[in-house]
């Protein structure tokens, strides 16, 4: 009786497909006369044999395994269907696709500052992307002992490696801990490097990371508010001023009636008036040109003096504009 009787042909495919799965195994299963493989696009089949890798097919596609298959696994050419049971081969599909995932700090993270013992505690969120680059590791260090592996495996391996890595870069080359947005590239691009090596060891490779934002603790970002603040006003003076001029508008300054709402209007008119001068040199300059200094007396300005003795009588003049003896005009 030929072991074939009443039994269809087996299909060699990945079973209950996970996107978020980046591994499958086909096993423990015989490969038949009539068996075939199906190979979906963003999947490769690995055919394993005790553990050594018999072969590896890339395109996608439905293949008759007898036919198109054995002939090209190294070992196994020469194998012929016929015996009492078929070939016991594993098949290890791998999910070729590019993984895209979310990340964030589960704690907040004390990064050493200048002024703070306790540095500052900092959360970051952002993503990074990876994939299967080397079969062989693969195998070697999680497929051989693993049923399948997800992508949640990898978030979980990473993100405990991340803190350490995070504290690095972020403390790297003295860079300014309240604005680390600014030196966000350098920072992922660093991690993206030392994050690479952690895991080209199991056949994985880091192909991007991102840092989307840092997020301080609410005191520290209101200084850092309050900083900007003073950064576009350019001084002190200006910030004060422009807080006035908002607490008019928002009308939390005290007082009510004709008299206030006139006060506030001439002091929002002087203030502005103030912050246009000091913001517009020009002006100042303009309106000292307008306006000259008053002009001295005439006589001074064209240089004359008044006489000591009298031109008309000889008599000593001393301070007076006219001759105390004679009359005569002195000037």
């Amino acid at each position: 009786m030929s072991i074939f009787r009443n039994q269809f042909a087996n299909v060699v495919e990945w079973e209950e497909f996970r996107d978020d799965m980046i591994f499958y195994k086909w096993r423990n299963r015989e490969i038949k006369k009539g068996s075939r493989l199906i190979i979906r696009p963003g999947q490769d089949a690995i055919f394993l044999n005790n553990g050594r890798i018999e072969g590896v097919f890339q395109d996608d596609g439905e293949y008759d395994i007898e036919s198109q298959i054995i002939p090209f696994l190294s070992t196994l050419k020469g194998f012929k269907f016929g015996f009492n049971s078929g070939m016991r081969v594993e098949v290890l599909f791998i999910n070729t696709k590019e993984f895209n995932v979310k990340w964030g700090t589960k704690n907040a993270i004390n990064i050493p500052a200048p002024g703070l013992p306790g540095g500052i505690p900092i959360r970051a969120n952002g993503t990074f992307n990876f994939k299967v680059n080397d079969y062989i590791a693969l195998i070697d260090k999680i497929a051989g002992v693993k049923e399948q592996y997800l992508v949640e495996d990898v978030r979980t391996r990473i993100t405990s490696i991340l803190d350490q890595l995070l504290m690095k870069w972020i403390a790297r080359e003295g860079k300014d801990m309240f604005n680390l947005q600014a030196n966000s590239f350098e920072i992922s691009k660093g991690i993206q490097e030392d994050l690479d090596m952690q895991l080209i060891d199991i056949g994985l490779s880091i192909t991007g990371f991102n840092v989307m934002s840092f997020n301080y603790p609410k005191e520290i970002q209101d200084m850092i508010t309050k900083n900007a603040s003073f950064g576009m006003v350019g001084n002190v003076d200006r910030y004060q001023q422009i807080s006035m001029i908002d607490g008019m508008a928002s009308g939390k300054m005290s007082g009510s009636g004709t008299a206030s709402d006139m006060a506030g209007m001439m002091m929002g008119m002087n203030v502005a008036n103030q912050m246009m001068n000091q913001m517009n040199p020009t002006n100042q300059t303009n309106q000292n040109q307008s306006n000259p200094a008053p002009s001295q007396p005439q006589a001074q300005a064209d240089g004359q003096k008044k006489p000591n003795f009298c031109p008309n009588c000889g008599t000593k003049t001393g301070e007076a504009n006219f001759c105390p003896n004679c009359g005569q005009k002195l000037i």
